[in-house]
């Protein structure tokens, strides 16, 4: 079985936790710039001279799909090289992956991983 995590992290952490994970042997993933919000709900900025409400923040989004067997060592991973212990410092969703197909080859699942 495989599993997809994706990781929302603060954008001066991808580095910390790319080359983290690197060091466990997960070199491939998936990255994009995102926004969104959550318990610190956005903060508010002065723009010349009038106040307004930042509601969605800058993050990264990381993705990467990982045997069973990796799932607990990639979070743990992340979480440490991730953490900052202030607000904001993101989440980990972990989901089922069904089937996968490297294009080029037609290999599949962990083979294509």
């Amino acid at each position: 079985m495989m599993k997809k995590i994706e990781a929302v992290i603060k954008p001066f952490k991808l580095e910390d936790i790319k080359d983290a994970l690197a060091e466990i042997g997960i070199t491939g993933m998936t990255v994009s710039e995102v926004k969104g919000y959550g318990r610190q709900k956005g903060h508010s900025e002065l723009y010349r001279g009038a106040e307004y409400v930042v509601d969605f923040l800058p993050k990264i989004k990381l993705e990467m799909v990982v045997n069973d067997d990796s799932v607990e060592q990639v979070i743990d991973t992340i979480v440490e090289a991730a953490r900052t212990g202030k607000i904001g410092d993101g989440k980990i969703f972990v989901t089922d992956i069904e089937k996968i197909i490297r294009i080029r080859t037609g290999e599949t699942d962990s083979e294509a991983i």
